[in-house]
């Protein structure tokens, strides 16, 4: 078993690393790689490069996005912590690192930071990141036990960092719409993959999941019919010329998700699971990065 107190390592350093791994820094980054990649190229494709990146408004929606995203984690860690040492023995050493105490300290520091971010772009914003830390807070507290509504609230959270987006430019169309559809049903896959692959944890802390509720093969009969439908939005998408060489990305979406939907069916253990749960994540995070591939045009005019 890897140890994480290791006496050589400096105290500070092992801080920063548990501090990390409890507020998934790497899921933070994606996301704000996510919220200025669509801001640059789906939201904003009028502007020029530097005055969307330098934009001070912009600047302070990610800071509150990163302030509050990262406080939601802490207060889903703090509630999950029991189920965690079960299915995550070893992150759950490294976040035990950082007391409690002080990770719900900086979890208040960090909603209060992230609604003072939102209050210096618009009363609108910071009520926008109040409500969605409240949600967060209400979501960790009382909806977890509750498995269909889970699911739901667990997935709408998940895109409200790139809904806010959306909420700031108000640059609404179809195709905003059915690529938010597309991201919706591959969200609510993957949460749906989590709870197959946290199944031990969740049943030793009596939690009521899809899973534990209805068992294994109903989800996997739920996640298939998800794959189905994430096929609509994909084929929908497909007849817009606006996608441009994003279109590459979703001919390779298409190509993997029969790939998922045939491991899945033989699927059974944590382990195998926890690939799944992979595969959805660089399905994620290729779209995240092909948004550059939606108008190559676009992209030439602004890096020159």
């Amino acid at each position: 078993m890897v140890r994480v107190t290791n006496n050589s390592t400096p105290s500070l350093l092992r801080k920063i690393i548990s501090l990390f791994s409890v507020v998934r820094g790497y899921n933070i980054a994606v996301i704000v790689m996510a919220q200025y990649l669509a801001s640059v190229f789906i939201f904003a494709p009028q502007h020029t490069l530097k005055t969307t990146v330098f934009n001070p408004s912009l600047f302070f929606i990610v800071l509150a996005t990163i302030c509050t995203v990262a406080a939601g984690y802490i207060i889903n860690n703090f509630y999950d912590a029991e189920k965690d040492s079960i299915n995550k023995p070893i992150k759950t050493q490294i976040d035990n690192i950082v007391a409690q105490q002080t990770q719900l300290t900086i979890y208040f520091a960090l909603n209060f930071i992230g609604v003072i971010f939102g209050l210096i772009v618009s009363w609108k914003a910071s009520l926008f990141f109040a409500v969605y830390i409240f949600l967060i807070w209400f979501y960790s507290h009382k909806l977890k036990r509750q498995p269909l509504l889970k699911l739901v609230v667990a997935t709408a959270l998940s895109a409200l960092p790139f809904f806010v987006i959306f909420v700031f430019y108000q640059n609404f169309s179809t195709l905003i719409f059915i690529h938010g559809c597309f991201l919706f049903l591959i969200l609510s896959i993957r949460e749906l993959i989590k709870e197959l692959e946290n199944i031990k944890g969740d049943l030793a802390n009596r939690y009521i999941t899809v899973p534990i509720k209805y068992g294994e093969p109903f989800t996997k009969k739920i996640i298939s019919l998800g794959v189905v439908f994430t096929f609509i939005p994909i084929v929908l998408l497909l007849s817009f010329s606006e996608i441009g060489y994003m279109k590459y990305y979703f001919y390779l979406t298409m190509l993997m998700l029969l790939v998922f939907v045939g491991l899945l069916s033989r699927a059974k253990t944590i382990k195998q699971y926890n690939v799944l749960h992979n595969f959805l994540k660089f399905i994620i995070l290729s779209g995240v990065v092909s948004m550059a591939l939606i108008d190559t045009d676009v992209l030439i005019k602004k890096l020159i």
